[in-house]
């Protein structure tokens, strides 16, 4: 049964699938995440975000990492232990990510490494996610191609996209001064952070982003968004996982 759930989550990332063979709703059992990638996961902790949500949404995610700064999809193959941990964990899925990879030669090596990995997942009967990321704030105007580049390689890889770097797009359509960025200009506020939880949690448990709380704190993470913004986020989540965010626009 395993091995047709990961049959039709391929036809569906192929597609541009909304969720992945593990999604699971409320009350089923615990979803097992390997998370794959380097600082801008690691930063602010987006799993531990992302557990929390599904918390906050009465579902159960269990998480590792395997991040190390500076990492692409490349090093972490020829390092090994990223692929020891998946071929051994049990994973229900893979999220994987590496910088931005807008250039030409960064979008053929994600790729190729990307489309890598989700065969390793699929013989270990884990589904591959890919992670959309962000450039530097210095080229913000990018993040269309990095956008661009993710999608065009999790449709190579087979793998279920989750947008977070669309979602980033998304909010800033609605408030150009939206402080998704860190103090450096690269790595991800609490916000930003927390934006791109929202399209993890949503989109590996096909569960609506409205309405989640912002204040995480009694979910075990020290992350508090004020509710307004924390609506704007959920309204650039739910934009970019293309669902109608209905009559709320922009959180106002």
């Amino acid at each position: 049964m395993r091995s047709l759930a990961l049959a039709v989550a391929c036809v569906l990332a192929l597609l541009g699938g909304q969720s992945v063979d593990a999604s699971r709703s409320a009350g089923d059992e615990t979803l097992r995440v390997l998370f794959v990638g380097n600082s801008l996961t690691a930063t602010n902790d987006l799993p531990r975000i992302v557990a929390a949500l599904a918390r906050a949404g009465g579902r159960s995610l269990e998480a590792r990492s395997v991040t190390f700064g500076g990492f692409n999809l490349e090093d972490h193959w020829n390092a090994g232990l990223a692929r020891d941990v998946l071929a051994r964990g049990d994973w229900d899925v893979v999220v994987m990510q590496q910088g931005p990879s807008a250039l030409p030669e960064s979008q053929v090596n994600l790729a190729e490494w990307a489309t890598r990995f989700a065969g390793a997942a699929r013989a270990a009967g884990t589904s591959p996610a890919l992670l959309t990321v962000w450039p530097e704030s210095y080229r913000q105007e990018a993040l269309r191609d990095v956008v661009a580049s993710y999608r065009n390689a999790a449709r190579e890889a087979g793998a279920t996209l989750l947008p977070a770097g669309a979602a980033w797009q998304a909010g800033w359509r609605c408030r150009p001064r939206l402080g998704l960025y860190g103090a450096d200009g690269f790595h991800p506020s609490a916000l930003g952070s927390y934006t791109a939880a929202l399209v993890v949690y949503g989109r590996l448990f096909s569960a609506p982003v409205k309405g989640l709380p912002g204040d995480l704190g009694p979910y075990g993470v020290e992350v508090t968004i004020g509710r307004q913004t924390a609506a704007v986020a959920q309204w650039a989540a739910a934009v970019a996982l293309g669902r109608k965010p209905g009559p709320f626009a922009c959180g106002r």
